[in-house]
C-alpha cells in the first residue's frame, strides 16, 4: 500500500493537523526557503508528533556533521537529501550516522536515465520531484511520469500532487510510488490546511 508524507511542517497547528489525519511520514525542512525551521524548532514540534508517524529532515548540500547533529537533536527517523549529494558525501553520511537512519535521495528529474544513475547510488529510497532551474523543491509543479522507468528501488513521488490530482498519480501502474510526497498541495495561503491533509491522507488510504 502506498504511503503518505505531508512535507514542510513548522506550526504546532500542524502537528495537531498531521496527528489527526494520520500520514505515514512528515517532513521538516532545514534548508533554506519559507518552509525552514531549525533544529530547535523541528524539536520542539517531534515532542507534539504521534509516535506512529516517522520524521524526516530535508537537507540541501549541508555539511554531513550538521546532517548528523540535527538528526540526533531533533530525533529524526530518516534523512532526504533534496540537492546535489554524490556518492562520496552519502558514504561520508552514512558513516557518520550508522545504518539505523534510512536516506532518501531526490532527483529533480529531467530524464530516464537520470532516475537510473540515481538508483545506483547507496541510498534506501528514491525521491522523484520536478526539475525547476534554481530550486531545490516544494515548486508546486508536476512533471511527466512517464520518465519514470520500472525501478527496483522504492521512491517517493512529488512534485505537485493535490487532492485533485493525487488519485491518478497513485495508478501509475509498474511506476507506482511507495509514498506521495506533498506539500504545497496541503496548503492554504502558504500554510497548511487541516482540511487538505485530511482529505489527502483519505484519498491514499482509500486507493488501498
Amino acid at each position: 500500500m502506498t504511503g503518505i508524507k505531508i512535507c514542510g511542517l513548522q506550526r504546532p497547528e500542524d502537528i495537531e493537523a498531521v496527528n489527526a489525519a494520520g500520514p505515514d511520514y512528515i517532513g521538516f525542512v532545514f534548508a533554506e526557503g519559507k518552509r525552514k525551521v531549525t533544529k530547535e524548532q523541528a524539536h520542539r514540534l517531534k515532542e507534539r508528533l504521534s509516535a506512529s508517524i516517522l520524521a524526516v529532515g530535508v537537507f540541501v548540500n549541508e555539511d554531513p556533521d550538521t546532517v548528523a547533529d540535527t538528526v540526533r537533536a531533533v530525533p529524526l527517523d530518516l534523512v532526504q537529501l533534496h540537492g546535489d549529494e554524490d556518492e562520496a558525501y552519502i558514504r561520508r553520511l552514512r558513516s557518520l550516522l550508522g545504518e539505523g537512519i534510512p536516506l532518501i535521495r531526490a532527483v529533480r528529474v529531467k530524464s530516464r536515465e537520470q532516475i537510473q544513475r540515481a538508483e545506483q547510488l547507496p541510498c534506501e529510497y528514491l525521491l522523484l520531484d520536478t526539475y525547476v532551474k534554481g530550486q531545490y523543491g516544494g515548486s508546486g509543479k508536476s512533471f511527466d511520469r512517464k520518465l519514470i522507468p520500472p525501478l527496483s528501488k522504492p521512491f517517493f513521488l512529488a512534485g505537485g500532487l493535490t487532492g485533485e490530482n493525487l488519485k491518478e498519480a497513485l495508478e501509475g501502474g509498474e511506476s507506482r510510488p511507495f509514498c506521495v510526497d506533498i506539500s504545497s498541495g496541503a496548503e492554504t495561503d502558504g500554510k497548511k490546511d487541516a482540511e487538505k491533509i485530511q482529505k489527502l491522507v483519505r484519498i491514499v488510504r482509500n486507493a488501498g
